[in-house]
């Protein structure tokens, strides 16, 4: 017998509900996030005449140990958008009300009556997922530091703006290394010409005369003060930011130093290298979320819609316009928009397609979407295939032009 179960996850618990084909409830229980709360739903499903080849499990997230078990146990998981699971709802309870043992089986129902229409959890390979991890780790880690970078601006405009003319960019190692030596203005002033170059050496910068006139200028320029104790107050929470940059920046080049060699072990690291523009974080990443599963997508065309990259059509009566897609993974049309720019730099027939669509109309993010649109549908061809990318083959009509 076919049955379906659906799985309204919380943090410490879970709210199962097993239904049958004619859509009759068999069971529910609430088990606990854990090893004991995994067996007793193995063993409910069991109970009930399922198995791990005959049951689907609808479920909100894909994130989840739960869903980890049971993908492993052999169980079709299906992971439905919060979105969807809501306007299905609505088809089954109109007043309003909701519970979390009704939220699964409303989940249950869905893939009782609309599974065809649902992706399944990818059969991603675990060097894959380790992949996946460790990219979306690395990116985190690149937020997490420019939120912090920000943080320390907002600080520094408070009581020491003079830190900020000597260095706009608070990214460079250099600003770090100095204002670490100089966290406030009193500081600032009491640096001499020897104390800056030899900051400069430790950060690795060449000698320049001119840098350093730059800074001791910026730095003992007159000013307007905080009290002495405000300064010093602010100076402490500078170094301690300055402290947290420099910790974040080792754990990102440690991230991305171990995506690197995870990425370079996997078999379609070179046909993603091959492509103009895919450098390794960027190859990483989109082979992070399209995963290696080939039976992932049936099309070119669940490709581009997943990475966003393709348009959406509305059409209603007289009106009829197309508009760019919300709906997306995120992460990878984020990385689909770097490929897209870094290939014009890469490949004249890429630059030569989005100036043909600048000269069409498309302002820069429209054509830059467009191109990665070409791009991610190429490169799905060569990851089906497991062939390097070809500019002949994927620019037939531009190459001849571009030569």
């Amino acid at each position: 017998m076919s049955i379906t179960c659906g799985i309204d996850w919380a943090e410490d618990h879970h709210d199962i509900a097993l239904v049958d084909e004619q859509g009759k409830v068999l069971a529910r229980a609430r088990i606990g996030a854990d090893v004991a709360g995994y067996t007793a739903l193995v063993e409910l499903i069991t109970t009930n005449g399922g198995s791990p080849e005959q049951t689907a499990v609808a479920i909100e997230t894909d994130k989840n140990l739960l869903v980890v078990a049971l993908a492993g146990a052999g169980f079709t998981v299906y992971p439905i958008n919060p979105r969807a699971m809501a306007r299905y709802r609505e088809r089954h309870v109109q007043a309003g009300s909701k519970s979390d043992a009704g939220d699964a089986a409303v989940l249950a129902h869905i893939l009782r009556t609309d599974q065809h229409m649902h992706r399944p959890l990818p059969r991603n390979t675990d060097l894959a997922l380790a992949i996946k991890a460790l990219a979306r780790q690395h990116q985190e880690a690149i937020w997490a530091l420019h939120q912090t970078t920000s943080r320390l601006r907002s600080v520094l405009l408070e009581f020491y703006p003079q830190a900020l003319k000597a260095f706009p960019k608070l990214t460079h190692h250099a600003a770090t290394t100095i204002l670490g030596a100089a966290p406030t203005p009193a500081a600032g002033s009491r640096l001499t010409r020897r104390r800056v170059e030899a900051l400069l050496r430790k950060c690795g910068r060449r000698n320049d005369p001119a840098l350093v006139d730059h800074v001791l200028t910026a730095l003992k320029a007159p000013t307007l003060r905080q009290p002495p104790a405000v300064e010093e107050a602010l100076g402490l929470a500078t170094r301690g930011l300055l402290e947290i940059i420099s910790s974040m920046r080792s754990s990102v080049d440690a991230l991305e130093a171990e995506l690197a060699r995870e990425f370079g072990r996997h078999p379609l690291a070179p046909v993603l290298r091959s492509a103009p523009g895919l450098g390794p974080v960027l190859a990483a990443r989109v082979l992070a979320e399209l995963g290696d599963d080939p039976a992932r997508f049936t099309s070119v065309k669940g490709v581009r819609a997943f990475a966003g990259t393709a348009p959406v059509t509305r059409a209603s009566g007289k009106s009829h316009y197309v508009k760019a897609r919300k709906v997306r993974n995120k992460r990878l049309s984020d990385a689909c928009h770097w490929w897209a720019f870094s290939a014009l730099t890469w490949s004249p027939a890429a630059r030569a397609h989005y100036d043909r669509r600048r000269a069409a109309g498309d302002h820069h993010n429209a054509a830059l979407r467009n191109l990665a649109n070409k791009l991610i549908g190429r490169m799905w061809w060569c990851l089906s295939h497991n062939q390097p990318w070809d500019e002949d083959a994927a620019w037939p009509d531009l190459i001849p032009a571009a030569a």
